[in-house]
Parts: C-alpha cells; sequence; structure tokens
C-alpha cells in the first residue's frame, strides 16, 4: 500500500523528524489558503500522485514547454496560478506510464534555501533479512541516473533488526553523506528516527529524496515515498486510513476485497494460478511460447467457487484478454473442488474467450472428469508446457 508525500510526512514528522511546513489542498481556493498560512515570500506547490518523477513530469492537457508535477511560486498569486493548471489534469512521469495519473491533492508547502541535496532510503534486504539503507550525496531528480552511471556513489548500510539501529550506524551514514561536525550528528539521527519509523509502521519502503542541507545548516526531509506490507496493514487502523482508491487500479481495489493478489499486465492471456511462484513460472512460459500474460492473479491456497468468479470477472474485465489459462495444483484445496468453482464461474460470467485449464494435485482425475462433462468449451492440459502451447494456439486462432 502507498500513501501521498503530505501523509507520509506527516507520520514522520510524529516521530521527530524535521520537514517544512507544508498544508494539503483538494481544491484552487484551498491552495490559495494554504500558501496564506505559510511564512513565504517562496512557496513550492507539489501534484500529489502515487508516482515518482513529478518535478520532470509534463502534464498532458499543457502545452510541452509547460512546468512540471513541483514548481517553485514567488507569490499567492503564482500559487493560484499554477494549481489551477495542476488540478484535474493528468501527469505523465516516469513511473506512470504514458497513460499518467490525474492530479486530484496538491501539497503547499515553504519555500526551502537549498544548499545541496543527499539521497537517504530504506528497503527490506530480502537476502540477507535486514534493513538496508540506501545512502547517496547524489540527492534529487537524477537518482536513477546516478545509479545507473556512478553506481560507486551509492553506499548501503545494513542494519540487523535483532540488533536494532546503533550509533555506528548513524556515523556511517553520515560518513556516506561526506557530513561532519553539527551536520553528522543530524544525520545520524535523522537516521534512527527514519528507522524507528520505518520498523513501527511496517514499511516495506521509505525513501527521502531529497534530504536537504539548508543554507542555515539543518538537514530536512523535503520529499519522501512511503509504501507498507499489506500483511501488517492490520496493526496499523491509522494507515488504512490514508489509503486513496483513486490511485489504484479499479480491478486491483476488487480483488482485495476477495483476498486476491492482482496486477494487470500489457498482455492478452489471462492468468489465474493458485501460489506466487506457480504463477511467475506461468507467466513465464507464456512469454516463452509467444505471447504476453495479461495479468499475474493469485487465487491463494483456499480458492472457492466465489473466489475464482470473482478472479474470472476480474481478468475479463480487462478488454485486452483474449484467453484464460487456469493452472491449479491442488493441495490443500482439491481438484474436484476447484473444477466445480471453475465450471460455475465459467457459466455464470459467460465465457466467451478460449479458457485452458490444467490440473494437478489431490482428486486431479475427478476435477478433469467435472470439467470433460461440463458441457462448456475448456480446453484441457496434461502439464504446464502443454497449457501454454494450447493457450497461446487458441488465442492466436482469434486474434
Amino acid at each position: 500500500m502507498n500513501i501521498h508525500e503530505y501523509q507520509a510526512k506527516e507520520l514522520l514528522a510524529k516521530f521527530g523528524v524535521g520537514i517544512p511546513a507544508g498544508i494539503a489542498a483538494l481544491t484552487v481556493e484551498e491552495a490559495v489558503a494554504a500558501a496564506k498560512q505559510l511564512p513565504g515570500p517562496l512557496y513550492v506547490v507539489k501534484a500529489q500522485i502515487h508516482a515518482g518523477g513529478r518535478g520532470k513530469g509534463k502534464f498532458k492537457e499543457l502545452p510541452a514547454d509547460a512546468k512540471g508535477g513541483v514548481r517553485l511560486a514567488k507569490s499567492v498569486e503564482e500559487v493560484e496560478s499554477f494549481a489551477k493548471e495542476m488540478l484535474g489534469n493528468t501527469l505523465v512521469t516516469v513511473q506512470t506510464g504514458e497513460a499518467g495519473k490525474q492530479v486530484n491533492r496538491l501539497y503547499v508547502t515553504d519555500g526551502v534555501d537549498i544548499a545541496k541535496e543527499y539521497y537517504l532510503s530504506m528497503v527490506v534486504d530480502r537476502g540477507t533479512g535486514r534493513v538496508a539503507m540506501i545512502v547517496s550525496t547524489e540527492g534529487g531528480m537524477d537518482i536513477e541516473e546516478v545509479a545507473h552511471s556512478t553506481p560507486e556513489k551509492i553506499a548501503t548500510i545494513v542494519v540487523d533488526p535483532a540488533q536494532g539501529f546503533m550509533p555506528h550506524h548513524g556515523r556511517a551514514v553520515a560518513a556516506a553523506l561526506k557530513l561532519s561536525g553539527d551536520l553528522a550528528k543530524q544525520a545520524g539521527t535523522i537516521a534512527k528516527q527514519l528507522f524507528t519509523a520505518f520498523n513501527a509502521l511496517d514499511c516495506d519502503m521509505l525513501e527521502i529524496n531529497p534530504l536537504v542541507e539548508t543554507k542555515d545548516g539543518n538537514l530536512l526531509v523535503l520529499d519522501t515515498k512511503m509504501s507498507f506490507d499489506s500483511n501488517a496493514l492490520y496493526r496499523h487502523p491509522e494507515v488504512v486510513a490514508l489509503r486513496d482508491e483513486t490511485e489504484e487500479d479499479p480491478a486491483e481495489i476488487e480483488a482485495s476485497k476477495y483476498d486476491l493478489a492482482y496486477i494487470k499486465l500489457d498482455g492478452n492471456i489471462g492468468c489465474m494460478v493458485n501460489g506466487a511462484g506457480l504463477a511467475m513460472a506461468t507467466m513465464d512460459i507464456i512469454k516463452l511460447n509467444g505471447e504476453f500474460p495479461a495479468n499475474f492473479l493469485d487465487v491463494g491456497g483456499g480458492a472457492t467457487t466465489e473466489k475464482v468468479t470473482a478472479a474470472f470477472k476480474i481478468i475479463l474485465r480487462d478488454p485486452a484478454v483474449k484467453g484464460i489459462l487456469v493452472n491449479i495444483f491442488g493441495g490443500i484445496m482439491k481438484c474436484d473442488i476447484i473444477a466445480d468453482g471453475i465450471v460455475a464461474a465459467a457459466k455464470e460470467v459467460n465465457l466467451q474467450v478460449p479458457l485452458v485449464v490444467r490440473l494437478e494435485g489431490t482428486n486431479v482425475q475427478q476435477g478433469k472428469d467435472i470439467l470433460a462433462n461440463s458441457g462448456l468449451p475448456i480446453v484441457p492440459a496434461n502439464d504446464l508446457g502443454d497449457a501454454a502451447q494450447k493457450i497461446v494456439a487458441e488465442v492466436r486462432k482469434v486474434s
């Protein structure tokens, strides 16, 4: 789960992290009122979407030379002008794809006199089971290019969660940022505050870009992105309350209601699989046979008729889907139960695209018999390779 920049900053402020004054706005009038409450005379107007690269982004509805989604305003009147241009328009960035995202919220912050920009982020390193702090002296809008062209300018510091954040971690962060004196102490303090927030909120990722040194010698979090482990959200109702469903794919929202893991992709073959590893293998073998998956969809180990029906409906919402491959390994859930669900779901949604089903596991023969006797044009497959070849052939027949 992702949240907006202003929401992330409000959370971090509770852990003592220094942030510039700022106010969120949903309308032009609210943006103007926000600016009037800030010290000024400089203001920053920021589009609030769940994507990075806003500063270099472009609005579809504005001329090509128009400014991006992060703008410096020198007066309240400029804040008003920028708000009018940004709200309701579609911002395209390197992370949104060509479709872009509509800007429905703004964040108006006080201007900051910047001396230097740095980068600091935290992610879970699943290889080591530790939190990795990624630090660079080259913060700002070109951090991706830094990572690509000069990786030696990026340092990684790992923290054992069993040990926790120690003073030497703070010193390592300061050293990586090439800070000394009071700034080094501030860097260690901020790193500890961010680590505490990261753990306390069950974050997947916490990115500060940029962390800035002001000309009066302070470190401030100028921009931040934060995402959370969905499996831990039950512990954080205050975080769940920050969810903005307008930023999410409607199909993914619907899938979450049925505890389905769904991600839309760009292909034409819908996939319904139980188990993330099996789903990845299914998508890979579809590509190996010359077509592309339209989605990742994991129905989990407890697939019921209701879940299977919901999965079919979600897959078929995508007009690009020209066929569906169901790949199920029946372990806890038996193949005959799954087959009953597939048949019921196919009838309820009046399935009009080719359907190939590969079943394996407990009661597999009973499951295959149910599919064969259903009266539906379901194409059975003996194994994963056979299933992929058959769905690709079926899709190409109707393309």
